[in-house]
Order: C-alpha cells, then sequence, then structure tokens
C-alpha cells in the first residue's frame, strides 16, 4: 500500500462522520459536489482515492478545512501507535495498515494507545523507584536507620527469652533499651514513609534528579532572581518557592547545588556582557568566547545554556541544549534541545563527544553530529572536560565534562559521525559501542 492510498484511508471516513454530523444524505451531499451517490459510497468506505477539485468541494460543502479531511485530528493517535509498535517489536504490528486499522476502529485505536501510555508511565514509575533506592542518600539512611534498629530489638528480645538467669539490673537495661530502640523505630518508620509517601501520591513518582530538571525546566533554566550577584537567601528563596516540585530532601539538595553553580557563574558572566560579547547567528564557539571573557569553556557553555530564550533570539542564535557528566559518565545535569532527546534513565550513547572528552581532559572538542535513525538530527557540539572542584597538591583531579549542543549545519552530509540517545532505543546497526539490544531496526549504519 503506497503512502498517498494509505493517506486516503481515513479521508473517506472523515467525509463520512462530517457527514452525518451535519445531518446531511449521502445522496444531498453528493449532489452538491457534483458527483454520484455511489461513488461517494465508494469514498466513504475508502474505496476510491480523492484530492484536487473533489476534495475542495467536499470540503466546502462539509464546512472544513481541506486538511481537516486529508489529515484530519489522528496523526497524534498515529504516532502514539507507532512509538507503541516500536516499544514492543516482538508484537509484530503491521505498519503498513495503521491508518487502515485506526480509520475502521478509531476505538479499539484509542484504547491501544492508552495502553501502551499506561505502560509506560508504569515503567517509568519502577525505573524512577529503582533509582531512588540506588541514589537517594536520605532514602537509603532512613532504611539503613530501621533495618538496624530492628536487628538491636531482635538481639536484646533473644536475650530476655533465653534460658540463661538475668540479673534484675541487666534485665531492666535491657527493657529500657528496647523501649528506646522501639522509639528510634518508630521514628525512623515515620520518616521512611514521609520519604516515600510525597512522591507515592504524585501521579507519576519520580526521582530526584527529574524532580530538580522539571523545577529548571519549569523556570526556563534561566532565574532572573540570580542575577547580578545575589546571596544565598536568593537560593533559598528559589528551593522555597519550587518547594511543589522539589518534594523530597534529596531533590531540594540537587537543586541547591545548581542554583548555587548558576548565582557563581552568573556572577562571573553578567547577561549584560554575555549578550555584548554574542555573535549575530551562525555557530558559537565557547570555548573563544570563554577567553575572550576571561571564562573556562565549561562555565562558559553553562551561562549559554542558560541565557533567555528570547536574548538568544535578538541575537539570532538558536535555542542551545546541555548535559554534563561526572568522571563516571553518570549524566548530572540535562537541558534538552528539540530533536536531540536525552536519556531518561541510564547511561547515555558512549560516542558522544561528552564522553570523548574524558579521555582529553582540558582540551576542547568542536564536532558535528548526526543522530541515527533521523533526518533532522544534525547538530553542532561542543565539548570539554575539567577538573570539578579545587584542585589539591599530589591529588589526582577529578574531572566532569560539558557539552553545548546546537542546531547544526544546513548543509551537513552523510558522512557525519553518527551517535544514538541510548542504546535501547539508538538504531545504529553494527555500533562498536553498543552495550545491549536495540529495539529499533534500520537498513544501514
Amino acid at each position: 500500500m503506497t503512502q498517498g492510498h494509505r493517506g486516503a484511508v481515513l479521508t473517506g471516513t472523515r467525509i463520512r462522520e462530517r457527514r452525518m454530523l451535519l445531518g446531511l444524505r449521502q445522496s444531498e451531499l453528493a449532489k452538491r459536489a457534483g458527483i454520484s451517490a455511489s461513488y461517494l459510497n465508494l469514498i466513504e468506505h475508502n474505496r476510491r482515492r480523492i484530492g484536487g477539485k473533489l476534495l475542495l468541494s467536499l470540503a466546502e460543502t462539509l464546512e472544513v478545512e481541506p486538511s481537516a479531511l486529508s489529515e484530519g485530528a489522528e496523526a497524534a493517535l498515529l504516532a502514539q501507535l507507532r512509538q507503541a509498535a516500536a516499544d514492543r517489536p516482538e508484537a509484530g504490528a503491521d505498519l503498513e495498515r495503521i491508518e487502515e486499522f485506526t480509520g475502521r476502529f478509531p476505538g479499539w485505536a484509542q484504547l491501544v494507545a492508552q495502553q501502551s501510555r499506561r505502560l509506560g508511565t508504569l515503567e517509568r514509575t519502577v525505573e524512577a523507584l529503582t533509582d531512588r533506592l540506588a541514589h537517594d542518600p536520605h532514602l537509603a539512611a532512613s532504611l539503613h536507620e530501621v533495618l538496624s534498629t530492628v536487628t538491636a530489638i531482635h538481639a536484646t528480645s533473644e536475650i530476655l527469652v533465653g534460658d540463661e538467669p538475668i540479673e534484675p539490673e541487666w534485665r531492666a537495661r535491657f527493657h529500657r533499651n528496647i523501649h528506646e530502640d522501639s522509639a528510634r523505630l518508630a521514628e525512623g518508620a515515620r520518616r521512611l514513609v514521609e520519604d516515600l509517601g510525597e512522591e507515592e501520591r504524585a501521579e507519576e513518582v519520580t526521582s530526584p534528579q527529574e524532580a530538580v530538571e522539571g523545577f529548571l525546566s519549569a523556570n526556563g533554566f534561566h532565574f532572573p532572581a540570580l542575577e547580578g550577584g545575589a546571596g544565598p537567601e536568593a537560593v533559598e528563596d528559589l528551593l522555597e518557592a519550587g518547594r511543589g516540585q522539589l518534594s523530597s530532601r534529596a531533590a531540594r539538595l540537587i537543586a541547591g547545588r545548581v542554583l548555587e553553580r548558576y548565582a557563581a557563574d552568573a556572577a562571573a558572566l553578567p547577561v549584560a556582557r554575555v549578550a555584548e560579547a554574542l555573535p549575530e547567528g551562525g555557530a558559537l564557539d565557547p570555548a573563544a568566547l570563554g577567553a575572550r571573557l576571561g571564562a573556562d569553556p565549561g562555565r562558559m557553555m553553562r551561562r549559554l545554556a542558560t541565557l533567555p530564550a528570547d536574548l538568544l533570539a535578538a541575537k539570532g542564535q538558536a535555542p542551545l541544549g546541555l548535559v554534563a557528566c561526572d568522571a563516571s559518565g553518570t549524566l548530572t545535569f540535562r537541558k534538552p534541545l528539540d530533536h536531540f532527546p536525552l536519556p531518561r534513565f541510564g547511561a547515555a550513547c558512549p560516542l558522544w563527544p561528552l564522553f570523548q572528552a574524558l579521555s582529553r581532559p582540558m582540551m576542547p572538542l568542536s564536532q558535528v553530529i548526526r543522530l541515527a535513525g533521523r533526518s533532522e538530527g544534525v547538530f553542532l557540539t561542543h565539548a570539554i572536560a575539567q577538573p570539578a572542584g579545587p584542585q589539591v597538591a599530589n591529588r589526582d583531579p577529578t574531572f566532569e565534562a560539558h557539552m553545548l549542543i546546537q542546531p547544526g549545519p544546513v548543509e551537513a552530509n552523510d558522512d557525519l559521525p553518527r551517535v544514538g540517545v541510548t542504546c535501547r532505543i539508538c538504531p545504529k546497526a553494527d555500533c562498536r559501542g553498543r552495550r545491549e539490544p536495540s529495539i529499533m531496526a534500520e537498513g544501514s549504519a
């Protein structure tokens, strides 16, 4: 089935639904459009293609835009079904007939899409809880407190119920220990419930890192209150204002560190100074711009990525994305960019320049890359790895890496290095850096 015919599959269904909504008889609509009722019947049952003047005539009679008949409102539903098929390739969904299925069984199509979204939500919930159990220090401390207290109570109880006689003084001491440990257990259980309770009541459980990213995204990654040499009070005010999103102690701790670094960057590189140095249009070079303004490339990248969107637009600059990682390769900061999705969980593509920079510390890297499987995914990246924190004599530094992402040149050729997002959804075949099989497929690497 050709693409044009697949597009016509739903057009007839839309014409029939619109006609019935207006209360028109098939013969009446056919007469107004200048065609026979039998031909209109074939169109409405998706057995004849339609376009050109006839489509315009029917759209005018039905009082709708022609695109409402030829494209309809099913684009989002079709995209959801295609994503569902990509997420479950073992089901063998027939993508060639997806539009026919949607047109003939719209209710079932909606159900499949809703079930797929529900499965995705549940999977993210499990992943988020697993991430919290593995990385949330406050939750780990509460769990440890509960388990250690239970162990202490159990050990004391075994002594009290043993066969060996116990002096009254020692028995009283053991009773007091059990009483005190029981109070500790109750307090530890309360904290544990508090740590989990707030996020379990939310519609979707998120990890502290995701909560911080949501908080930053809601503010456009730009905080006017921290511009102009703001002090710690301004950071505390922002954390208090964002308490609804930063519901856990771990999220507030991570957000506090991000905001403190933002304030330090803003003090070193005021917005007005950066705006004056920004070129009018064209590609940005954070290393050269940083050298001009007396800032290291990492700080320059962070500052560029958090500039107001209207300021960038006024300078003819496209939006910028930024991602950072620590020495282990774990992502610590994510500002997504359109058409360059960033992984929510697990490790990113090992072929990103971000990770190449870790093997060549202090060397700025610039590279144009293409995302595998995405025709529009050409990007110019700048990456560098620098020491994190103060350097200490006779001690190897710990590095962190930054990668600034901006839309690449339109005239980019097909020989560009191709990278993915994560191995699980990367369609690139025969990749030397692959860690796990992909659920996607691609004809060539």
